[in-house]
């Protein structure tokens, strides 16, 4: 029987509780759909979430019975960005937050499995926003991640600290758009146990 792989378990996903980690992530492709707006009263993130999860287990069941290489369906992940950051570390006003949702794509399924399973899914499911899905490359490199564990809502100094203290400490600054990583399903876990890799990109100064 062949392994069935786990991404959780990966080393691009190890991060300290309450210390810094910086490492090198591989381009990654995920399926994408885009919004704003506050995710717990957006429909447009409920829907994002109900369009994904059918596509991420139907390429994992395709992937398991067309090529042989089965694996659990990846933890979703989130890019998330605004104008004006504090409203992520200080402010947290999440009407003005914008978001991509993501799943990830292994790297051994082909882009031609991809379109013909998210094909597949629009016969048969019709998910509301299966029209605006899309798969592409994640090219991050460099990055500053730790975990967080606990509510959402809890993580605003913990950002606060990487990007005021822990970034320029290292003479660096972010590039690009802050990364959640969602260890638990964020639908399904009560918020005191959520683990929450938290990432952001960085350059040099």
């Amino acid at each position: 029987m062949t392994e069935t792989v786990d991404f959780k378990k990966g080393d691009e996903l190890r991060a300290p509780r309450g210390d810094f980690r910086l490492l090198d992530v591989p381009p990654t492709r995920y399926l994408m759909i885009d919004g704003g707006g506050d995710p717990n009263t957006s429909s447009r993130y409920a829907d994002a979430l109900a369009t994904l999860y059918p596509v991420g287990y139907a390429l994992k069941f395709a992937s398991k019975d067309e090529l042989g290489r089965n694996y659990v369906v990846p933890p979703l992940e989130g890019l998330w960005w605004a104008d004006d950051m504090t409203t992520f570390t200080t402010a947290r006003d999440k009407s003005r937050w914008r978001w991509t949702m993501m799943l990830l794509v292994p790297r051994w399924v082909p882009d031609a499995m991809v379109t013909d399973v998210v094909q597949r899914v629009r016969d048969r499911k019709a998910p509301p926003r299966i029209d605006e899905l899309r798969w592409e490359t994640l090219a991050e490199g460099r990055v500053v991640q730790t975990l967080h564990v606990g509510p959402f809502d809890d993580e605003g100094p913990v950002l606060a600290r990487m990007h005021d203290e822990f970034m320029p400490g290292q003479g660096l600054r972010p590039r690009g758009r802050h990364h959640e990583i969602y260890l638990g399903d964020p639908r399904r876990v009560a918020p005191e146990r959520m683990r929450t890799v938290l990432r952001q990109p960085v350059e040099p100064v």
